[in-house]
């Protein structure tokens, strides 16, 4: 839809460099340790089942951050302070960030995204929605060199990282990706962010394994998604859900098992998988406060308030950057 308020809604194209998907699937199932990259797994279908995924039972972090965020709203506005030039990278679906917008009243919205056309019409909707928000979209790859393109003066930067991303990323990635962010944010800005906390084995494996299958259908979109685009013979029955707690490392993993030995091709790639090999599709750490803390001052951020459920199943953190050449 055209832009009827060109001052208060801007979008600026950094035209970030799209990863070829057919050279990222063919490195990743070469692999000795077979794997897809889990970017991928966001389509429409994905998307669409990937909502599907946070309104089951069994998957408590999506409701569990909004609660938290709801039961103290206040005092986040309080801790973060009002006038704040919100950032949000990664922005993806914007629900979240609704809770925020009227009560922190920012003096501009930021949201980055990789994906141009959803994040036009995200952003466009909150354009609409909320009539006194300065909306300035940023079409690049946050964890790329990215220069803020709206830049006040004296202002308050406050990056919002919510939904437990900083979980898909291996502990030491986690720490180069706060990193990308404190830069984002300056010498003077903060971080609100949402962390998954360490739990009993049997309720992260039931929100990873939900009774409906949604989580299931979503980790096989993956090679439907590769056989739609790429031309792939994929059978999904031969291929079987794995998502399971490892306690050693304190993540959920999420695989594709072959139940038998058989060749995939892609064009003229050719794929051997034994019956029981797998193929990784994610990870998804979980922390206890004082292991995340411990990363966010690894990354230059110090760690101001921590506002948790009751059944400590959640965390939602806000961290301001340590200083000048911390």
């Amino acid at each position: 839809m055209p832009d009827k308020q060109p001052q208060r809604y801007q979008f600026f194209d950094q035209h970030p460099e799209i990863a070829d998907f057919r050279e990222d699937i063919i490195r990743g199932l070469s692999a000795p340790e077979p794997y897809i990259l889990p970017k991928y797994f966001y389509d429409e279908t994905g998307s669409r089942l990937f909502e599907d995924i946070c309104n089951t039972q069994e998957y408590y972090p999506t409701r569990t951050e909004v609660s938290i965020i709801r039961n103290n709203i206040d005092d986040i506005v309080n801790t973060l302070g009002k006038d704040c030039l919100l950032i949000e990278p990664g922005s993806g679906d914007s629900y979240k960030v609704r809770l925020l917008l009227d009560a922190l009243r920012p003096v501009a919205y930021l949201p980055i995204d990789i994906s141009r056309r959803y994040l036009q019409d995200e952003a466009q909707k909150l354009a609409a929605e909320f009539t006194w928000l300065n909306v300035h979209a940023v079409c690049a790859d946050f964890t790329g060199n990215l220069e803020l393109p709206y830049h006040v003066e004296a202002v308050n930067k406050v990056a919002f990282f919510p939904g437990s991303t900083i979980g898909n990323f291996l502990p030491q990635q986690a720490v180069t990706v706060l990193r990308e962010i404190r830069m984002m944010v300056g010498d003077d800005g903060g971080l609100l962010i949402g962390v998954d906390l360490q739990k009993e084995s049997a309720i992260l494996n039931a929100a990873y394994n939900d009774r409906e299958g949604f989580t299931e259908q979503f980790n096989k979109n993956l090679l439907l998604r590769i056989n739609r685009e790429l031309g792939a013979d994929f059978d999904l029955e031969q291929f079987e859900h794995l998502a399971f707690f490892n306690k050693e490392k304190h993540r959920i993993e999420m695989h594709l098992v072959s139940r038998q030995d058989q060749h995939i091709s892609i064009g003229d790639q050719v794929f051997k998988f034994e019956k029981g090999q797998r193929i990784h599709t994610e990870y998804s750490h979980k922390y206890t406060v004082e292991h995340f803390q411990q990363l966010a001052r690894e990354a230059g951020f110090n760690s101001v308030k921590t506002w948790l459920d009751e059944e400590r199943l959640f965390s939602v953190h806000y961290l301001q950057v340590a200083g000048p050449g911390a």
